[in-house]
């Protein structure tokens, strides 16, 4: 016989984790790198949402 899969249709819950904090404005941001700006002469840190991949940029 075959092997048979069974296709289950995913939860709303697991199909939207995590998505509703980040359109409230709660969104876990991760360092992605620090390049030196030269024309500034500030550091520059770019942050990424490890959730639904938003950037950000903030200079020191």
């Amino acid at each position: 016989m075959s092997n048979v899969i069974q296709f289950k249709k995913p939860r709303l819950k697991d199909k939207f984790k995590g998505r509703s904090l980040c359109k409230s404005g709660f969104h876990k941001w991760q360092v992605v790198e620090t390049p030196f700006d030269v024309r500034q002469g500030k550091l520059v840190t770019r942050y990424q949402c490890s959730r639904c991949g938003q950037t950000k940029t903030e200079t020191r």
